[in-house]
């Protein structure tokens, strides 16, 4: 059990037999009356987002998350197939359970599933991944490094904007929290 005091986003609670994810926390004290706690919170089963605000002080039930480091193997219709790297288990998980991560699942990349009573709950993807430019037009005589960019179509499937200078064939890295380029690594 945490309290409001201790909530950080990013975790993941057990509210109402609902498995939720805090996604934002705001501590609220006004001048009269008791303090309270605005939480905005991500249903992880049904992928709805809702906002509440509990007494400062409430309690909360911490889910009990298992960690497991996973290998990415490949998708077939919908299907995203994974590997248990320590067991060789494999599995797969619908695309609607990965949400946003599938925009960097590639072939051989290692990340983390985190599993609830022995279903999949969330992957939680490295902080970068390096994909390879399928897609994007010829950069222009003249145009600067500096200013501005063009869209580029990655191996996933992914648009990113990546500078002039980034060709079809180079390899960019990318933030999976932000989805934006952050450099060529060749």
């Amino acid at each position: 059990m945490i309290e409001t005091g201790d909530l950080r986003k990013g975790l993941t609670l057990l509210i109402d037999g609902d498995l939720v994810r805090v996604l934002d926390y705001q501590h609220v004290k006004m001048g009269r009356g008791s303090a309270f706690v605005r939480l905005t919170l991500k249903n992880l089963r049904t992928g709805a987002t809702t906002t509440t605000t509990v007494q400062a002080g409430s309690r909360f039930e911490l889910a009990p998350l298992e960690r497991h480091r996973v290998q990415f193997l490949y998708e077939d219709s919908g299907q995203y197939h994974f590997m248990d790297t320590e067991t060789f288990e494999q599995f797969a998980v619908d695309r609607e359970a990965l949400g946003d991560a599938v925009n960097y699942l590639k072939e051989g990349l290692q990340l983390d599933l985190l599993t609830y009573e022995g279903q999949p709950v969330e992957v939680e993807l490295p902080v970068t991944v390096d994909l390879k430019v399928i897609d994007t037009p010829p950069g222009v005589r003249g145009d600067t490094q500096s200013g501005g960019g063009k869209p580029a179509t990655l191996e996933t499937g992914l648009v990113v904007t990546v500078p002039f200078f980034v060709e079809v064939g180079d390899v960019v890295r990318v933030d999976t929290r932000t989805g934006e380029y952050i450099e060529r690594v060749s």
